[in-house]
């Protein structure tokens, strides 16, 4: 079976390798977006693979990065000091990260290929070769904020130095905190020692925080010179709420971008709480990256409940995974992702804003807006070439025509499930109220409506 999965991973490797370095990573002008250093759109479309280097062996690693390079992922997010006993349980070789647990002393010896850090080391090499950013957690947040930690600032500024000098030319991406908040001095210490340690050796790769569900990187460190852009969590739920948040990090000044590190994974038990709720499916999945997206984030992060903790039948479960993770790469929402990415894209991308106001409230507003898994939501281009609503449900809804500035207008219906955009027809702009009905009235059937001014020729949504 192995052999198998080296050879499809081999032979999509070959279809997806990029001939040349990954560009450097940056921060758009205007503050709001990321960009590569050639002045070109970056959408950051992550998938959470947090063990990655812990519980993967290499043949299972190239078969995984090869599936997320061909569905058009940019970044995989994954954790050297790794949630599930990382410190203390052996990675796929038999090999521990640190010297009796301290994180002054990574276990390293000479040669190639035994110990864990070689395995690091494939693992990030070969996700650039594919065409892959890693967004690279140093540890997960148990090992510096739970019971008996192993972090305090002095190792971690030690820590954070030692592996920026061995991934710093690396296509990386810092990720700092693991799923914990620092909500106390000495832990808000221990994050700014590691990104010190980091920053001095590193002076290019983006750096971010990753908190735990509803919070954001800027609570604590928005003014921080280190922050590259901040990260956020919307956490394991249904509902828009903590998505809607995102519109209050944008509109923060100094300007960062904002990307959503952790949203609700597919087939994830939501609220965590399985018996009463069940399990999230790829319509759940769907609404929190248009939520985010639509209310100002530069990028999103899918997510798999089996994938992220590489679920396998020799594996203990972590809250009642449906699969392994095998199985869980090809999952409706793991390929849908990437059309979020593709439409973003199709439209000038660097001058969007979220724009809640461009719908028009129904008489019951709690229908539309809506509220809950129900709510509407609208970004467009601040000039008003371009606008569209994310629509969560076949449910008519009414948009200003005012905010936009063409006198003819072109309106199509774009699918988040296919990918494929429809031409509605092409409009007289009188200022009114224009109403719109989804081609399919219903539950679980999301829509996206696009409106452009007819003037500016636009493509078709989703295509370049």
């Amino acid at each position: 079976m192995k052999k198998i999965l080296v050879l499809v991973a081999l032979l999509t490797f070959c279809l997806v390798t990029q001939a040349q370095k990954l560009l450097p990573l940056e921060i758009s002008p205007d503050g709001h977006y990321l960009q590569t250093s050639d002045g070109k759109p970056f959408f950051y479309l992550g998938d959470t693979a947090w063990e990655l280097f812990h519980r993967l062996d290499r043949e299972e690693v190239l078969h995984y990065l090869a599936n997320r390079a061909a569905k058009g992922y940019n970044v995989i997010q994954a954790v050297a000091l790794a949630e599930l006993d990382g410190v203390d349980v052996p990675n796929a070789y038999g090999h521990k990260p640190l010297t009796d647990r301290n994180p002054a002393h990574p276990d390293c010896k000479e040669g190639a290929d035994n110990d864990y850090w070689d395995h690091v080391d494939f693992i990030i090499e070969n996700a650039n070769k594919m065409g892959l950013y890693v967004g690279l957690l140093p540890t997960w947040g148990r090992w510096w904020n739970d019971n008996n930690p192993i972090f305090n600032a002095g190792n971690a500024e030690k820590f954070g130095k030692w592996i920026a000098e061995r991934y710093s030319d690396n296509d990386v991406i810092w990720i700092l905190g693991g799923d914990r908040n620092p909500d106390a001095a000495d832990k808000q210490e221990i994050i700014r020692a590691m990104a010190r340690g980091i920053r001095s050796v590193d002076k290019e790769n983006l750096i971010t925080f990753h908190p735990t569900g509803w919070q954001t990187s800027s609570r604590w460190f928005h003014g921080d010179g280190w922050l590259s852009f901040n990260g956020r969590q919307s956490g394991h739920n249904q509902r828009y709420n903590s998505n809607m948040q995102i519109i209050d990090d944008f509109r923060r000044s100094p300007a960062k971008p904002i990307v959503e590190l952790e949203p609700l994974y597919e087939d994830h038990p939501l609220e965590f709480n399985p018996d009463n709720e069940g399990h999230s499916c790829a319509w759940d999945v769907r609404r929190t990256l248009y939520w985010s997206i639509f209310y100002g984030a530069a990028g999103v992060t899918y997510g798999h409940h089996s994938v992220w903790q590489m679920y396998d039948e020799d594996k203990g479960p972590i809250n009642r995974p449906l699969m392994t993770w095998r199985e869980a790469l090809d999952q409706p929402a793991a390929g849908q992702a990437v059309h979020l990415k593709r439409l973003m894209e199709s439209r000038p991308y660097f001058s969007r804003i979220p724009a809640p106001e461009f719908i028009i409230d129904d008489k019951v507003w709690s229908s539309v807006p809506g509220a809950g898994r129900y709510r509407f939501a609208a970004t467009m281009d601040k000039e008003g070439s371009w606008a569209m609503v994310y629509a969560p449900l076949g449910r008519t809804f009414s948009v200003d025509s005012k905010m936009l500035t063409g006198k003819k207008l072109t309106a199509w219906w774009y699918s988040p499930r296919t990918g494929k955009a429809k031409k509605i027809g092409r409009f007289t702009n009188d200022g009114s109220a224009m109403m719109f009905t989804p081609p399919a009235v219903g539950e679980a059937l999301d829509w996206v409506l696009v409106i452009d001014d007819a003037a500016k020729k636009y493509s078709k949504p989703g295509k370049w």
